[in-house]
C-alpha cells in the first residue's frame, strides 16, 4: 500500500459551514480556528500556489473536514488528534505527519509546501 497524506481541516463540511467560515475569515481573521484552511484557501477559493503544488507534487493526498474524517476513519481513529492535522496512512494505519501545533505556526502555503517536501523526503 502506497502511503497517503490525509489533511483534516478544523471545520465541518457543508455549504452552511463554508459560508460561516468565509464570514469568520473576513470579520474576525485572528480568531479563525483552522490555520490549514487559512493558508491553503482564501476567503472563496483555493490559493493558486497551493493548488499547483497539490496537483504537481506527486503525493497522494485526501482532504477532509472533521465530520467526514471521523465518519470515514472511525475504525482507525483510536487516537484523538487535535485539528487541524495532517496524517500519514500506510499499511500500519494512521500516524501524525504534521501536528496541529506545527500547522498553527505556519504563515503561508509556501511554508507548508516546504515542510511537506522536506518530510516526504525523510519518510
Amino acid at each position: 500500500m502506497e502511503s497517503k497524506l490525509i489533511f483534516v481541516y478544523n471545520a465541518n463540511s457543508g455549504r452552511w459551514n463554508a459560508y460561516l467560515d468565509a464570514a469568520h475569515k473576513v470579520l474576525s481573521p485572528k480568531t479563525y480556528q483552522c490555520n490549514l484552511c487559512d493558508i491553503t484557501f482564501g476567503v472563496f477559493r483555493e490559493r493558486s500556489e497551493w493548488k499547483n503544488f497539490r496537483k504537481n507534487s506527486g503525493l497522494q493526498m485526501e482532504f477532509l473536514h472533521i465530520d467526514e474524517f471521523e465518519k470515514q476513519y472511525k475504525s482507525q481513529t483510536e487516537m484523538q488528534f487535535p485539528y487541524p492535522v495532517i496524517l500519514k496512512e500506510n499499511a500500519d494505519g494512521l500516524e501524525p505527519f504534521v501536528s496541529a501545533d506545527e500547522i498553527n505556526q505556519l504563515k503561508t502555503a509556501e511554508e507548508l509546501m516546504e515542510l511537506l517536501e522536506k518530510r516526504t523526503k525523510n519518510h
